[in-house]
């Protein structure tokens, strides 16, 4: 009897079958993302307390570009960890896992890949408010249009991906198992 020992790869078989690498549905992926973004306020928090007490700023606008790139970079290993062991804690409580074109768990290079491409969804409608000097609200109504957008255009993806995640290779796939098939009793029993 073999048992499998990584819980991010795909059981034995073929592995283009449809049912196993079937893309969660549109809702189901942006509440994963919302839930995503409310779990990383921790993530923010504890990284902002160990960035201030490591530089000594007082002011949280003193050293902001500095917080800004450390940020970048505790974010970047948060999910590139993650996403190479195949899920997230809120792709865990969705149901849905991250693997490459093949089906395979990502290697720490395709992660970090993701996580580069990832930024598609925000810097695309900050860098082109730059120049403009827009107040916060109309960046956000400007950044909400935006991944809306880039959300709904998933649709135009032959698999139904987002953007990208076939920029980088990867997939994001249904943790669910496929329901069992029920056995009919034999009416001659």
């Amino acid at each position: 009897m073999q048992t499998s020992t990584s819980t991010t790869a795909l059981p034995p078989g073929p592995l283009a079958t449809s049912a196993l690498l079937r893309a969660p549905r549109l809702a189901r992926r942006m509440a994963c993302w919302l839930y995503e973004g409310m779990l990383m306020f921790g993530v923010v928090f504890m990284s902002g307390y160990l960035y201030s007490s490591l530089s000594q700023t007082r002011n949280a606008m003193d050293n902001r570009h500095g917080l800004q790139l450390f940020l970048f970079i505790i974010f970047g290993i948060y999910f590139t960890w993650f996403w190479h062991k195949g899920q997230t804690l809120a792709m865990k409580t969705w149901h849905i896992r991250i693997v490459d074109r093949n089906g395979q768990p990502l290697t720490q290079g395709r992660a970090l890949l993701r996580y580069v491409c990832s930024w598609l969804w925000f810097l695309p409608p900050l860098v082109v408010s730059m120049p403009f000097g827009l107040p916060v609200g109309e960046i956000v109504v400007l950044l909400s249009g935006w991944i809306v957008l880039w959300a709904l255009a998933s649709r135009l993806h032959p698999l139904q991906q987002f953007w990208h995640d076939a920029l980088a290779g990867t997939r994001l796939v249904s943790a669910e198992r496929p329901a069992p098939q029920s056995k009919t009793p034999d009416p001659a029993l």
